[in-house]
């Protein structure tokens, strides 16, 4: 069965993808989604000693992001392997890896040997620290990124120590930024026609994930501190206490904060000096912070969500994963999606963020099972059934 686009808006393109764990599968998962025809190329069972680090290829994390592409089984460590992939490179648009950095030299598919057998390829790398420098031989893992970004020192409550984000946040933004990356050099090659090399890394990406945080040190010299639940600078912002949990509270700005202490019958912290202007709500957060919990914790927190986005303040519910899919807009958002899979029957995958007016992304089919369209990928380069067989019997495929 040949590839089955999930969207027309990618349909034209073909990537081959080498790319293992999280933050390459993401990167692939984004141009899967909008129905680039993605080769997962992987070693035959055996032949790598981490082909497990994924986890189980059943499971819902592997499950979650190899969606809508075809599995083919290559050993690029033999010769003949690197001939079938030289040839499927010459007929593709985009490779993404994620091995560490010196080994792409060695398998012969690094950036310029790439491009000498198709000057329009684009090569995306995504690795723990970037292609050169001296941190060049470290292996990089997302809560290592964490650490060395600065994103755990501004994570957790004040003198509890560092805290790592409940997600994978390196891992993945490194891929949506090298997602990013391939599609802008797709756009430049229609002028150029030609091809370039996409780096991102894990560490770069947790640094540009900081943002405002960031900037406040490169600008000012200020080195932000943990603030726990509490915005850095916008108060209050933060988790409060409510009679049956906690909420989010977002009223940052003076007009917000004008309409929310009337709403949580408290107009009289309008008056006090200590919390007139934002820089004096942040710098007594504390106080602020129990003022606030006292009064909220009145009522229930739907209740004051209803109250509250009523009275023009943002507020929301702080749920558990089950509550987040039970939520209203969370399902009109269609943030689950189903798809079929032979073996496991019809399950449930985290949806495209990302929507399309006219070519929206879709579940077009379930992970493959490894090697599953070997056969056909080969064929379609050009291999006859006799030399499949003779890729087989060399232990190739």
């Amino acid at each position: 069965m040949s590839h089955i686009p999930a969207s027309t808006a990618l349909s034209r393109f073909r990537v081959l993808d080498l790319s293992r764990v999280r933050a390459g599968p993401t990167c692939v998962k984004q141009l899967a989604d909008f129905g680039a025809d993605v080769i997962k190329i992987e070693s035959p069972p055996g032949v790598d000693a981490n082909e497990n680090m994924g986890g189980p290829r059943h499971g819902p994390d592997f499950q979650n992001l190899h969606r809508n592409k075809r599995s083919m089984t290559l050993n690029l460590k033999l010769p003949q392997g690197r001939e079938v992939f030289a040839r499927l490179a010459k007929g593709a648009d985009v490779v993404v890896e994620n091995y560490r950095p010196d080994v792409k030299y060695r398998l012969g598919i690094d950036y310029e040997s790439l491009k000498a057998i198709n000057p329009r390829i684009i090569l995306a790398s995504i690795s723990g620290f970037g292609q050169d420098g001296p941190y060049l031989e470290r292996p990089g893992f997302d809560q290592i990124a964490q650490g060395m970004s600065g994103l755990m020192s501004v994570t957790g409550r004040p003198g509890e120590g560092p805290m790592r984000t409940g997600a994978a946040i390196a891992d993945v933004s490194a891929g949506l930024y090298a997602a990013l990356g391939i599609l802008t050099a797709l756009l430049e090659r229609e002028a150029s026609g030609q091809g370039q090399w996409v780096q991102s890394s894990l560490l770069m990406s947790g640094i540009a994930l900081l943002d405002f945080q960031a900037a406040r040190y490169l600008m000012d010299g200020e080195v932000p501190p943990q603030v726990g639940n509490d915005h850095p600078t916008s108060m209050p912002t933060s988790a409060y206490t409510t009679a049956d949990g906690y909420m989010n509270v977002a009223a940052s700005g003076e007009g917000m904060w004008k309409r929310l202490c009337p709403a949580i019958g408290r107009p009289d912290l309008l008056e006090r000096a200590e919390f007139e202007g934002a820089a004096n709500r942040a710098k007594n957060r504390k106080a602020l912070n129990a003022e606030l919990n006292k009064a909220l914790s009145a009522r229930k927190s739907e209740e004051w969500v209803t109250l509250l986005n009523a009275a023009g303040v943002p507020c929301g519910p702080i749920y558990s994963m089950d509550q987040v899919f039970a939520d209203p807009q969370v399902q009109h958002l269609r943030a689950a999606a189903k798809v079929k899979h032979p073996a496991l029957g019809e399950i449930r995958v985290v949806n495209q963020a990302v929507g399309l007016s006219r070519t929206p992304a879709t579940m077009a089919s379930a992970t493959p099972e490894i090697g599953q369209h070997t056969d056909e990928v080969l064929a379609e380069v050009g291999y006859t059934a006799a030399e499949i067989a003779a890729l087989r019997d060399n232990k190739v495929v």
